[in-house]
């Protein structure tokens, strides 16, 4: 039995180094240096030939050879092949490459946890030699907290013969003793071919990287969702700060420019000043007792300081030491006896910068945490201090815009209202966009001729800023209409043309605003003390109420005129005779009308609300907004109160004058003995021209019956009543004309003067101002 090659693999080409060509027919004798033994084996043979190369060398090799089923020629067909794995082993080959080339940190322990094996990997992750573990066992090499589980962990490996993975071990190694790390180490058992486990074999994986890019990953997802929430500067800046410590940081502190707090905008491009507004704390210990500043104080860099050069560059900055941040941390005492008392030893600045203009800087910084920061800290902090700069900006933006709003709420809407003597007044306004401050209701009390009193309430369709432009332009119209004393139900017919117009304009071409947007409802009401009487009318408005002083309350009737801006339809008023003390309400439809209750159910609340007499109106406004409206209004409210007076009768002196030229004397002489009685014996010469000036163009130009007033308020009021309606107008008169200087006289003597129509006539007033002394 020659046993020749019948068949060669590239395997085998390999490691003879024959190829099948030369291989093929040979004696196997002669290929690997020896007799064929296993020929005489019956069917299966194992063992180990010493295999010659065609190159001189030779090697041990574990072979199995096997007998297939047929033959060649009559003799009986043998496949021989490497034994699998054991060729490597046997030949050291694995093991060479496990302790040499293997990328996985192994060590191999005997069951009395004994360093037997530790390979490259391992020596260069831990820096702990064969010879240390040998002595000390697994303290050696996985020295700290989590070494006594671990440890506790391999033995139960070698009691149970079960693997067990995934343990993660922190702390420093030896080969790096700067920095924490993260290892996952795994635990699996070695056996002994009667399956007897004679050991331990540990692999350890250094998972610091991943686990760190994993944690920076969640830190600047959790940055998307937790810093601003708000469009509060100082809040964001807060949320920026509370996000990083601990994790990044032991103390934060961030400082924007202090215009950023009043919406002002910031110049382009990096910042050239040092005067910094500090908006948020944060650390490690409760309170932030390493806080120089507190949140709120303006702060000063000087020029060579770590913040003042950021903010002059727009770049970071990172100081890995104390020594390296020296140059400006010693020059302030303050914070240098801080830096001493907590430990800082580690620094970074980082511009906050937003659509390339910085808006100021957030400092970090590291004192129970030893690492010093690193490039890629900087790198996560500046992302994270990016995404919160986007914040703060929008924030900024809308703090303009609520103060825009808020500016614009102040100018059209009265800051205090006027004093007059006709009743005692107050009112609440409440936005349905608190965000913004402002809404399209308004209230109004406007001081009228004749000691009276003008009542508005309005409201605009919509929300925001276009319903208080509009609202601010109705409000103008209502007071110049005011001015020239119409009656309520021709100044709301005014008004009415005034919505028509504008929603004319709007439908012209006003981007954003369509017609059926500018519509408003309106209430009216003016009141005379000298009377007791009160003229209203509404345009599409809420009815009014009223409370008497017996505390009984209802709500008036008036005529249900359409809102403002249908045009064309008439409006008209109702009179009402009011006792002194009683409560007029005007209010909006926000005030009674809500998701939680309806109109019905609002109105008789406030009835309720208002009841008290004994209460101010200034703090009924309380009682009622507290009692009828929701935390968060879905619509405007507006509300005014005003608790009526009466003028007193030694307050008011009235004359009926004849129609004859010869009743001026003695009409006069009336007056001027009224003012002695009132002690204005100084308005008397003024006054006596007045008096003789109107009463003489009533009897020549108007009709009678004619009546002279004096109205002793917070002014001298002189008023001249007759029968004819047409108004005089004022104009200078020429060089030589005979007449048109009367009312000219009139306002150069009297601090102002007008014209009233009444239904039997009209009214001609001046005011004087009283002498202060009196």
């Amino acid at each position: 039995m020659q046993g020749r090659v019948v068949a060669w693999s590239t395997n085998a080409a390999l490691l003879i180094g024959l190829d099948s060509a030369e291989a093929v027919g040979r004696p196997v004798a002669d290929l690997l240096g020896t007799q064929p033994r296993w020929l005489t084996s019956p069917d299966e043979w194992h063992g180990t030939l010493d295999i010659r190369r065609v190159d001189g060398g030779s090697r041990q090799v574990p072979i199995w050879a096997s007998r297939l089923a047929g033959g060649v020629g009559g003799e009986p067909l043998w496949l021989l092949a490497q034994e699998p794995g054991e060729a490597l082993l046997a030949g050291g080959t694995l093991a060479h490459w496990l302790q040499t080339d293997c990328p996985v940190a192994v060590t191999i322990y005997d069951t009395h946890l004994r360093c037997v094996l530790q390979n490259e990997a391992m020596r260069r992750l831990l820096d702990v030699s064969e010879v240390e573990q040998a002595d000390r066992g697994l303290s050696a090499a996985l020295a700290g907290a989590d070494a006594t589980r671990w440890e506790a962990r391999v033995r139960r490996v070698l009691e149970t013969g079960r693997a067990e993975g995934g343990f993660i071990l922190r702390g420093r190694t030896r080969s790096d003793p700067h920095h924490d790390r993260r290892l996952t180490a795994s635990a699996s058992p070695l056996r002994s071919r009667d399956d007897h486990v004679v050991g331990v074999c540990v692999t350890v994986t250094d998972s610091t990287e991943q686990r760190s890019a994993q944690e920076r990953l969640a830190l600047l997802n959790e940055a998307s969702v937790r810093i601003g929430r708000t469009l509060d500067v100082m809040r964001t800046g807060q949320e920026l700060a509370d996000l990083v410590v601990p994790r990044l940081a032991d103390f934060v502190c961030v400082d924007l420019v202090d215009g950023l707090l009043t919406g002002e905008e910031p110049l382009p491009g990096p910042a050239t000043g040092a005067v910094l507004r500090r908006v948020a704390n944060q650390s490690i210990h409760e309170g932030t007792p390493e806080a120089v500043i507190s949140v709120g104080d303006v702060d000063f860099y000087p020029a060579n300081s770590a913040q003042a050069h950021c903010l002059a560059t727009g770049r970071s900055a990172v100081y890995r030491t104390r020594s390296e941040a020296a140059f400006w941390v010693t020059e302030d005492p303050l914070r240098m006896a801080k830096v001493e008392e907590f430990g800082f030893h580690s620094w970074m600045i980082v511009p906050v910068d937003a659509r390339g203009t910085t808006l100021g800087v957030a400092m970090f910084l590291r004192s129970l945490h030893s690492e010093p920061y690193e490039a890629e800290d900087l790198s996560l902090a500046e992302e994270v201090v990016a995404r919160a700069a986007v914040c703060l900006d929008n924030a900024r933006r809308f703090t303009r815009e609520h103060t825009s709003a808020l500016t614009l709420q102040r100018s059209l809407l009265p800051r205090r209202l006027p004093e007059q003597s006709a009743a005692q007044a107050a009112f609440r306004y409440l936005p349905g966009a608190p965000e913004l401050g402002v809404g399209g209701d308004w209230i109004d009390v406007i001081p009228l001729s004749g000691a009276r009193v003008a009542l508005v309430v309005g409201d605009v369709v919509g929300h925001g800023l276009q319903a208080s432009a509009t609202m601010g332009r109705l409000r103008t119209a209502v007071r110049t209409l005011a001015d020239v004393d119409l009656t309520p139900d021709e100044l709301l017919t005014h008004l009415d043309d005034l919505v028509v117009r504008l929603a004319s304009e709007s439908e012209a071409g006003t981007e954003g605003i369509t017609a059926n947007e500018i519509g408003a409802t309106c209430l009216y009401a003016v009141y005379d003390p000298v009377s007791g009487r009160c003229c209203l009318a509404r345009a599409g408005h809420p009815l009014p109420a009223v409370v008497r002083p017996d505390g009984t309350s209802a709500l008036l009737e008036l005529p249900a005129n359409p809102p403002l801006g249908l045009g064309g339809l008439p409006f008209e008023s109702s009179e009402v005779e009011l006792p002194e003390g009683s409560l007029l309400a005007l209010y909006t439809d926000g005030l009674v009308e809500s998701r939680q209750q309806d109109a019905d159910a609002g109105l008789e609340r406030l009835l309720r609300e208002l009841s008290d007499v004994r209460v101010s109106p200034d703090a009924l406004c309380e009682r009622v907004v507290g009692a009828l409206l929701p935390d968060h209004p879905a619509d405007d409210a507006a509300l005014l109160l005003a608790r009526v007076k009466h003028l007193d009768a030694a307050q008011v002196a009235t004359w009926d004058v004849p129609a004859d030229p010869e009743a001026v004397s003695g009409t006069r002489t009336q007056a001027l003995r009224q003012l002695r009685d009132w002690g204005y014996e100084e308005a008397a010469f003024a006054t006596e021209l007045v008096v003789s000036e109107l009463v003489t163009n009533a009897i020549r130009y108007g009709a009678a019956p004619i009546q002279l007033r004096l109205i002793r308020d917070r002014s001298l009021i002189c008023e001249v009543i007759d029968g004819n309606s047409t108004a005089p107008h004022l104009r200078r008169a020429r060089a030589f004309d005979e007449g048109g200087r009367g009312l000219m006289l009139v306002a150069q003597l009297t601090q102002r003067w007008g014209t009233r129509q009444t239904p039997e006539g009209k009214v001609i007033w001046c005011e004087q101002t009283l002498p202060a002394d009196v």
